[in-house]
């Protein structure tokens, strides 16, 4: 797949957007494949056929299939199906091994010139592997992961931290547009994955110290709508308190007050860490808080917490109090 005709394909689409702009009519529908239809990937997909794109999904699951027919996408039979002659794929997938593999499925059916964007959260080393499978196939790609939960997928309010060249950032702004609020370019392949765990890793810390102090305030008889004006409104204020407080009460859209209902589970908070973990072995950065907070939602999660939201180890934390 020769670059003239990946630099061929670019310039199409660049003409027909230009030619949107002055017609003020959709000049050219862009064919996504989508690969991935799970909790995050299904409402993703949805809002890209709200966008006015052709989508054409996979997944294994023959539930995630229906709910992605309902929402206007069409659905291949196998994953190579439901790239060929796509303009554009995304991924969803559990973890690097699976990008990779599936990668490796499908470059081989992709169009020439296609954009390939990887929106998994995946280990820094397999994101820039598959990369580079896709740079020796002639396509360019994306690694862009997602903060915002299930609840900023269907409200096409996710933040995208984007890795990879300038060339694949421009084409996949567009596209990423329609599913987020935030696109932020992070740098080269992989600096999107970088950004996500140190983002998770500083979420995951900041968790836990909000919720053992309201653990501790509890003893010392601090009633929680208390400690939250307090703490709000100086200098122990952070996204996890104010936004996601972890008691009942104070916030009332935190999953507190729906009997901890994951936005975000513990056992994906656990698979950040010790995404963050493995990034600073391999570097020898020195993270002790993060291998801290690694241990404990290990320990949570290892007791039949992983399905609940994150925040409710501020449970678990009241029953590690001396004598109880």
């Amino acid at each position: 797949m020769g670059g003239g005709l990946r630099a061929d394909r670019r310039a199409d689409r660049r003409d027909a957007r230009d030619a949107e702009e002055h017609t003020g009519r959709d000049a050219m529908t862009t064919t996504i494949a989508f690969i991935g239809l799970g909790n995050m990937g299904g409402p993703m997909a949805a809002n890209l056929v709200k966008a006015g794109h052709a989508v054409r999904g996979f997944d294994l699951s023959p539930a995630a299939q229906d709910a992605a027919r309902e929402a206007g996408a069409s659905v291949a039979a196998s994953a190579t199906e439901a790239v060929s002659g796509a303009d554009v794929v995304v991924t969803m997938l559990p973890a690097g091994r699976h990008v990779k593999a599936v990668w490796e499925e499908i470059l081989p059916a992709c169009a020439a010139g296609a954009l390939l964007i990887d929106s998994s959260t995946i280990d820094v080393d397999s994101a820039r592997a598959a990369h580079a499978m896709a740079e020796a196939a002639g396509c360019l790609s994306i690694d862009a992961p997602v903060s915002g939960g299930v609840g900023g997928a269907a409200a096409g309010t996710l933040t995208f931290m984007a890795g990879g060249s300038d060339a694949a950032f421009a084409e996949a702004k567009p596209v990423l547009e329609a599913m987020g609020r935030k696109i932020v370019h992070c740098g080269g392949p992989g600096a999107g994955q970088a950004a996500k765990i140190c983002n998770n890793m500083i979420l995951g810390i900041s968790m836990i110290g909000v919720a053992e102090a309201f653990a501790l305030g509890e003893t010392l008889g601090l009633s929680h709508q208390a400690l939250f004006d307090v703490a709000s409104t100086s200098s122990g204020q952070c996204w996890s308190l104010t936004t996601y407080c972890p008691v009942p009460g104070p916030v009332p859209t935190s999953p507190a007050n729906n009997g901890y209902e994951p936005g975000f589970s513990a056992e994906l908070m656990l698979k950040d860490l010790r995404l963050a973990q493995a990034a600073a072995n391999t570097t020898g950065a020195a993270t002790p808080l993060g291998a801290e907070a690694a241990q404990l939602y290990a320990l949570f999660a290892g007791q039949g917490h992983g399905g609940r939201d994150f925040s409710a180890i501020v449970e678990w934390l009241r029953g590690m109090g001396v004598g109880k």
